[in-house]
Order: C-alpha cells, then structure tokens, then sequence
C-alpha cells in the first residue's frame, strides 16, 4: 500500500532493525558521544580496524510536538510569520537530534567530530501545526566516494503520529536529506564523487557538523557570478549564540570568537540552516503548503558579517524561487539553493 505523500518501504527499509527512543535525545550529549566514538574510530582505523558500512537501523522517537513558545522564538528569529503552522524549518530542528543519534553509534562508520554539512534537501507535503503529534524517523544511508573523503546521506521522515507508523505506510508530512561530507576519510573508492565534483574548496570542519562547499554531484559548477541583491543581512556576534537557543546545536564554532578560535576558525560562524531559513523565510507564505527547499553550502558565515542576498521568483520549467547568499565585497559564495512547488 503507499499512501498520498508517502511511498511504500523498500527492500533495503525492511532491512533495517528499528530502535524507538523514549524521546527526543539531547544534541550536547549526542556530540559528547559521538566526540568520543570519532577519537575511537581514528585510533581503530590506524591499525586497518573499524566499521565500514552503515548501521542498518533507524532511529524512531513517536508522539513529539512541538511547544509554543519554542516555535513562537523560531518564527521572531528568523522572520517567519507567527502562525500555528510549524515552518519547514522548524521541523527540521525538531528532527535534528533523531538524525544525529544514528551518526553518534560507535557503528557509524564516519567520524562525527568534524563532519562538513554539504547540502541539504527537505521535502514538505502537507503542512504540520502546532499541537499535533508526529513520529520522526531517521537513517543513514548512500556511502560515496569524494575527492577529500566519503560522503553520506542521513534521511528523517515526519508523519503524523498514529498506529500507521508501525507499518511504515502513513504519508510522509515531511522529509528531509542532509549530506555530510568526512574529509580525509575513504571509505568508498570510484563513481561520481570521486573526481571531486565541485570540491570542498571552502570546507570547513568542526564537532558535530558544520557547513561546507558541495561537492557531491558530478560535473563542474559554473563560476558563481554575484546578481543584483535584493537584501542584506547584518549578522552580529550573537546570531550563533540565538540560533543556537532555538535549535538545541550548541557547536563551539558558532557561540563565541574564543570558542571558535580553539577549534581553528578566526571567529564564530553563522549556522548554515540559519542562513537557509531565513532565505525561506523571505520567500514568505508565496511557497505555499507544498514544496521541495534545497539549499547548498559554500564559505562559512563569520560573525559579525554581512550577507548579501538575492531571493527571486524563477521563470524557468516548475518555477519557484532560487536564492544566494554572498558576501557583499569579495564576492565569494555562501549558499544557494531554491524553493520549488510540488
């Protein structure tokens, strides 16, 4: 059976043993575990030891919902319209920490610490709204080859909580694919990675995730060439700090220049599903119930800086809307991405 907005499991989902958490799990302890997995892992991989494949598992946490203040903070911050409706990025933070869990597993064949957010890709079928209950689920999957390492996609699924779950079969309210990139890492040699892509030239590392220049698909990108912007952001020292209230990633590089400076930046960065947000949000309500938000990352964001920003509807086949982000006097990317209609 396959429901409207969702798609009936496939051999490799069957595959997969699932674990229910009793809730939500805390990212700082997460990254606490998964620091000391990766220390782990580099020492077993000196001597040719550690896993190699993915953990067939998916992490499973039912019933969450989201708290009104909570999303009342997220929606101030990041100029989305105050409404009972949860924006799709919103979401993603409740589901953050489920996707995270399964790369914090000694199995994990990558090392957390130091992981390099490539891409992100978030589907929304159907609206969701405060006070309803939704079961996320999440998985890693798709190993592959990169010039600098080995690339993988974690999966996260929200549903509306209810006993279709069980069977997989309930529709999809909300879906989304992150890409993280292990530098230094080869797990997986050949295909289209492995030439590089567009490369990780403006990579950076840090625990737990941070954000960095694509490189997973095949064939060079044009040069970016900066557009005429239709706004610009001032970003402060303390944006890290905010949105690291509202989405519970209290990574060290974003919250202080000293915090950032220990793990080799020059000053705190900006969270890459800050930038993305806010450019969604620009979009506004035009975006509709339904649609496909990608969005890549490129330089990092140093705080405080400034971006500029170019939000524009696309004339193109499917329409929508494509956005970058720049800074505004060396030109160089930060992130682009769109917002298509289903």
């Amino acid at each position: 059976m396959t429901a409207a907005g969702g798609t009936s499991p496939g051999v490799a989902d069957l595959r997969r043993e699932e674990v229910v958490l009793p809730g939500v799990p805390s990212l700082g302890r997460l990254y606490a575990r998964g620091a000391a997995a990766s220390g782990r892992l580099v020492l077993a991989r000196r001597f040719g030891r550690g896993p190699v494949d993915l953990p067939e598992v998916a992490y499973v946490v039912a019933g969450v919902q989201a708290d009104a203040a909570h999303l009342t903070a997220y929606q101030h911050l990041l100029g989305e319209t105050a409404s009972d409706v949860l924006p799709a990025g919103f979401v993603h933070v409740l589901a953050f920490p489920v996707a995270t869990a399964v790369m914090a597993r000694p199995d994990f064949p990558l090392p957390l610490a130091g992981l390099v957010h490539l891409a992100n890709e978030i589907t929304q079928h159907v609206p969701l709204r405060l006070g309803q209950a939704v079961d996320v689920r999440a998985w890693a999957q798709g190993l592959a080859a990169h010039r600098t390492g080995t690339t993988v996609e974690l999966v996260t699924e929200v549903r509306l909580a209810g006993p279709a779950r069980e069977l997989r079969e309930g529709p999809v309210a909300w879906r989304g694919v992150s890409t993280y990139l292990a530098k230094g890492t080869h797990l997986v040699r050949g295909g289209a990675g492995d030439d590089g892509g567009a490369g990780v030239a403006d990579g950076v590392e840090g625990t737990g995730g941070a954000d960095g220049r694509s490189g997973s698909g095949s064939g060079a990108r044009p040069a970016f060439v900066a557009p005429v912007p239709t706004a610009r952001w001032e970003l402060d020292a303390g944006t890290g700090r905010r949105y690291a209230a509202v989405s519970g990633d209290r990574n060290p590089i974003h919250l202080s220049a000293v915090s950032a400076k220990a793990l080799g930046f020059p000053r705190a960065i900006a969270h890459g599903m800050d930038t993305a947000a806010r450019a969604l949000a620009t979009v506004g309500a035009e975006r509709g119930d339904a649609f496909t938000w990608s969005v890549e990352f490129a330089k990092p964001v140093l705080l405080p800086g400034s971006v500029a920003v170019r939000v524009a509807a696309d004339d193109g086949p499917g329409g929508g809307w494509t956005y970058a982000g720049w800074h505004p006097r060396s030109g160089k990317v930060h992130l682009t991405g769109s917002v298509r209609p289903l």
